[in-house]
C-alpha cells in the first residue's frame, strides 16, 4: 500500500497538482441535489467522482461537517470512503496543541479517520507538532504563510533577526523534516513572498491554497515552481470547483473545470 509521500510524488509525476478542496457549504450547492436524502453526501459523491481521474488530491475541510455534529462526522467518513486509496488525502483540521491534547488530535486524525496528512498550527511551538511526526508515513502540513488578509496580523511580524515569523517558521519546519513527513501551507496570494522564499521549501511538500476565488492566480503559481523545477506541490482548489455550476449539468461541468485546470498546469510545465 502506497504511503503518504509515494501518493503525493506519484501525482505530480503524472503532473496533478490540484487538491480539491472538500469546503462543502449547503447553501451553495445546486438546487436538485438539495432533494436528496443526504444531499452533503451526494454532493460530495458528485464531485469526486467526476474529478477523480485528475484530481492530486482532495483536503476536507472539518470545520464544515463538525458544524452537523455526529451526522456531519458520519457524512467525513463516508466521503472519506468514495476517494480512491491512490489519491492522497488531507484531514484540514489545523490542529495545534500540546502534551497529551496533540497526542489524541494525531490519533484521531491517523488512526480513527484515517487520513493520509493533516493541517497544523505551529504557534506552540514543537510539542504541538511531534506527536504527528511520529507517524513517518504521513505528511504534516504545517501553516507557514497563510491566505488570508489578516495574516499581516502575525505570520508577517518582523523579529529581532531581519526575518518574519512566518520564515522562522519555514526554518523550523525543515528542521522537523528529518523522516521527510514535514509539508508546508503557504498561500498563493503571497506571490511575492512565494517568489522571495521558495528555493527554501527544499524537500518540504507543498500545499497552496488562495488560488480562483481568493485571488491567487494559478498560471503565476505553476510558472514559479516550473522555473525552479520543484515538483512537490498542490494547489488546492475549492469555491472554485465545487459551485462552478447550480444545474443538473453539474457533474460534467466540474470536470471540464478540473480539466480545464490540469491543462493549464501542463502548458506551463
Amino acid at each position: 500500500m502506497q504511503n503518504a509521500q509515494d501518493k503525493f510524488i506519484d501525482a505530480a509525476k503524472r503532473n496533478l497538482h490540484i487538491c480539491v478542496g472538500l469546503d462543502t457549504d449547503y447553501e451553495k450547492i445546486p438546487d436538485f441535489i438539495k432533494k436528496e436524502k443526504e444531499p452533503i453526501l451526494k454532493f460530495n459523491q458528485i464531485v469526486i467522482e467526476n474529478t477523480c481521474n485528475y484530481a492530486g488530491s482532495y483536503k476536507i475541510n472539518f470545520a464544515f461537517y463538525e458544524k452537523y455534529g455526529p451526522q456531519g462526522i458520519e457524512i467525513l467518513e463516508k466521503t472519506l470512503e468514495y476517494i480512491p486509496k491512490n489519491i492522497l488525502t488531507i484531514g484540514d483540521a489545523k490542529r495545534g496543541d500540546i502534551g497529551n491534547t496533540s497526542q489524541m488530535y494525531a490519533k484521531s486524525i491517523y488512526e480513527y479517520h484515517k487520513f493520509d496528512s493533516v493541517t497544523l498550527n505551529p504557534y506552540m511551538g514543537i510539542d504541538s507538532i511531534s506527536p504527528f511526526l511520529e507517524y513517518t508515513d504521513k505528511i504534516n502540513f504545517v501553516l507557514v504563510l497563510t491566505s488570508n488578509k489578516s495574516a499581516v496580523d502575525f505570520e508577517k511580524a518582523k523579529l529581532n533577526s531581519g526575518n518574519y515569523l512566518y520564515q522562522e517558521v519555514l526554518n523550523k519546519v525543515n528542521i522537523w523534516n528529518a523522516n521527510k513527513n514535514c509539508g508546508i501551507v503557504f498561500g498563493a496570494t503571497n506571490i511575492e513572498e512565494l517568489k522571495l522564499n521558495i528555493l527554501e521549501f527544499n524537500d518540504l511538500f507543498v500545499l497552496l491554497p488562495g488560488v480562483g476565488a481568493q485571488g491567487g492566480s494559478l498560471e503565476e503559481v505553476v510558472s514559479l515552481f516550473t522555473n525552479n523545477n520543484i515538483t512537490k506541490y498542490m494547489i488546492n482548489i475549492s469555491r472554485g470547483l465545487l459551485y462552478c455550476d447550480n444545474s443538473p449539468n453539474f457533474p460534467s461541468k466540474i470536470e471540464e473545470s478540473i480539466k480545464s485546470y490540469n491543462k493549464i498546469i501542463e502548458s506551463l510545465s
